[in-house]
């Protein structure tokens, strides 16, 4: 998985919030503001990753439980895809 090259996480007034750029600009409407931790995860898949790597990266930066990291992590993904920000 792999955020959409035509998306940029910006911070704005110590927001995180998601700009799209070229030809999204025009198409997307909307704003998605993320939490630190969706910006962290965010940046991961900037990159590209699986969704254990997400898993594992959670749990490493952030004090929870490995069942609340999964949970948080298909929430994060499936919210994207819906958004259609993967690839």
């Amino acid at each position: 998985m792999k955020i959409k090259s035509d998306f940029l996480l910006k911070k704005i007034a110590g927001s995180y919030v998601v700009v799209p750029v070229r030809t999204r600009a025009v198409d997307f409407s909307g704003i998605i503001k993320l939490s630190e931790s969706g910006a962290f995860l965010w940046n991961i898949l900037a990159e590209g990753c699986e969704k254990e790597e997400l898993v594992t990266k959670l749990l490493d930066k952030y004090e929870v439980d490995e069942e609340t990291a999964r949970a948080d992590v298909d929430r994060f993904v499936d919210k994207l895809k819906e958004a259609d920000l993967l690839e």
